[in-house]
């Protein structure tokens, strides 16, 4: 760390409550500098209806009248978001919810903000599920913007024990 202490922190958070530690930190750490902490939840792009269709599917999907996905993920996030950020008394012009890119839009709000330390959950994925399911925080080290905690969160993705 440089001879200056945090003054802006961003948590990334996923809501679930496998994230608490990271969640955890980034309180502790928002405390001890006195930083300022704001909050970002990301909501990755969601393909058409169609796309979710098995190929041999012919006709057309059958959704409620008026149903958009898109905004019920949206308005669902913005209470858990809403509800976390009263927890933690962040206010609401510092708890973000973007869509995209989980990596680069993590990255790209950082910059945005100007924030001093990314603080993000690692779920340490090995074997075939690390080639399967890109890593969040693997993205964000690759195009780090400034400092970044990876707080290890779960169990590791291997079998032991199982």
């Amino acid at each position: 760390m440089s001879d200056s202490t945090y003054r802006h922190l961003l948590l990334a958070t996923d809501l679930t409550p496998e994230g608490q530690p990271v969640i955890e930190r980034a309180k502790q750490l928002r405390d001890i500098f006195g930083a300022r902490l704001t909050l970002l939840h990301i909501l990755a792009n969601l393909p058409t209806a169609v796309e979710y269709m098995p190929m041999s599917y012919s006709g057309d999907m059958i959704l409620p009248k008026g149903f958009d996905l898109e905004n019920e993920l949206l308005t669902l996030a913005r209470a858990q978001l809403d509800e976390l950020g009263e927890i933690l008394s962040v206010p609401p012009p510092d708890r973000l919810i973007k869509i995209g890119t989980t990596g680069y839009r993590i990255d790209a709000t950082a910059d945005e903000l100007g924030v001093d330390l990314i603080v993000i959950g690692n779920r340490g994925r090995h074997g075939l599920r690390a080639l399967f399911a890109p890593s969040t925080s693997k993205a964000v080290l690759r195009v780090q913007s400034c400092d970044v905690l990876c707080v290890p969160i779960g169990g590791r993705d291997d079998d032991q024990g199982s």
